[in-house]
């Protein structure tokens, strides 16, 4: 059975895109896997569970409603929180019509983000 080992984005600015999703997850930049690699690797801390984070350099706009995105949990923070400290990072809040915030009754609130290339991604969590 395979595992996701990496998951991958296309982005403009390596290096933005880095520093705003390891500050966002808490993760550290792998080293280069070869000399001239610009791709950038972010993982979780040495025993921490998580997937690995990759950004690679793409001339692609990010897509209004892109057919993958990441969907990240508030954790220790209530939601509100949460969004403020990854809006404060560079992230922005985006009006996704498709994806209303408040769902069926019970069901967890979330809030939809475009990092600071643009890619689209939720974050959920408690009020």
């Amino acid at each position: 059975m395979a595992t996701i080992s990496q998951i991958s984005l296309g982005v403009s600015d390596c290096e933005r895109a880095g520093r705003f999703w390891a500050a966002a997850l808490g993760y550290e930049r792998k080293p280069p896997r070869y000399p001239g690699d610009d791709w950038i690797v972010l993982a979780p801390p040495p025993g921490v569970p998580g997937t690995a984070l990759a950004m690679d350099l793409s001339e692609s706009p990010a897509q209004d409603f892109p057919r993958v995105h990441l969907d990240l949990t508030a954790g220790g923070r209530d939601l509100d929180g949460e969004v403020d400290r990854l809006v404060a990072l560079g992230a922005r809040r985006v009006d996704w019509t498709d994806y209303p915030a408040e769902r069926e009754p019970g069901a967890s609130p979330y809030v939809v983000l475009a990092d600071t290339e643009g890619n689209r991604f939720c974050v959920s969590g408690r009020r």
